[in-house]
């Protein structure tokens, strides 16, 4: 019984960083194609540079989410990643992009 316990916890650990890598990946990446709108540059090539960066970013996390001690670590890494491209993309939705 005390041997399923540790086994229970690390086979949580593994779905915590499979659902951020997938879920949280994914978020990100499309964060920060959103978040692409407020550079200050023409509406179709901010699109573009965002659909770009949003495959870069998706394998960057997907590694960062493996590479980490926890998963722990792994969903607050994304978080913090998150905050500003949040705010970038908020500001694009209000218009805030230069074009």
């Amino acid at each position: 019984m005390q041997a399923a316990v540790p086994r229970t916890l690390k086979i949580g650990s593994l779905v915590s960083r499979i659902v951020a890598a997938v879920l949280g990946g994914y978020a990100l990446a499309a964060l920060a194609s959103v978040a692409a709108l407020a550079l200050p540059i023409d509406k179709p090539q901010a699109v573009l540079t965002g659909m770009l960066a949003s495959f870069a970013i998706y394998a960057g996390a997907v590694i960062w989410v493996f590479a980490v001690r926890s998963a722990l670590r792994a969903w607050a890494g994304l978080v913090i990643a998150a905050v500003p491209l949040l705010l970038a993309a908020w500001h694009a939705g209000l218009g805030g992009s230069a074009s």
